[in-house]
């Protein structure tokens, strides 16, 4: 079992645009979904597949199981998920002592919405905070991809 630590930020500026790599495509998808539990899946770049259980709701850790699955299944589990599918692209910036911020940008009904997460060894570590960082919404359960999910 993988423990997952991360703290999410609303992003306000484009400061992070010049430092970030040519990031991803993702489409995912939830195929369970209740304030507690969360069972995901994600195409990245039309070419790679992730079923990805996460145990723990909106807390600043979580337990997190991730498996690589066939292609044509993540297909077919989109088809059958819960609420609606959504559409993001995905930065990476470098932010130091090996960590990384993610950058979403997402798509669609979604578009105004840019968020960072960076994921960290514990919950109390120490991470530098950049000045395109806005207001931190880690624990803000209508922040979270399930809830853009159900909305």
């Amino acid at each position: 079992m993988g423990t997952e630590t991360e703290r999410k930020f609303r992003v306000t500026g484009t400061g992070w645009q010049n430092l970030a790599d040519g990031g991803r495509h993702i489409l995912q998808a939830y195929v369970a979904l209740d304030d507690e539990r969360q069972v995901r899946v994600r195409i990245i770049d039309r070419a790679n597949a992730l079923l990805t259980i996460k145990i723990g709701g909106a807390a600043l850790s979580r337990a997190e199981f991730e498996y690589a699955i066939p292609l044509p299944d993540a297909r077919a589990l989109i088809g059958r998920c819960v609420g609606q599918p959504i559409a993001k692209t995905r930065f990476r910036v470098p932010a130091g002592r090996d960590l990384t911020w993610e950058i979403d940008r997402f798509e669609d009904r979604h578009d105004e919405l840019v968020l960072a997460e960076i994921e960290l060894p514990s919950e109390d570590a120490a991470f530098d905070r950049p000045d395109w960082l806005g207001e931190e919404v880690t624990g803000d359960p209508a922040c979270y991809n399930a809830a853009l999910a159900r909305g």
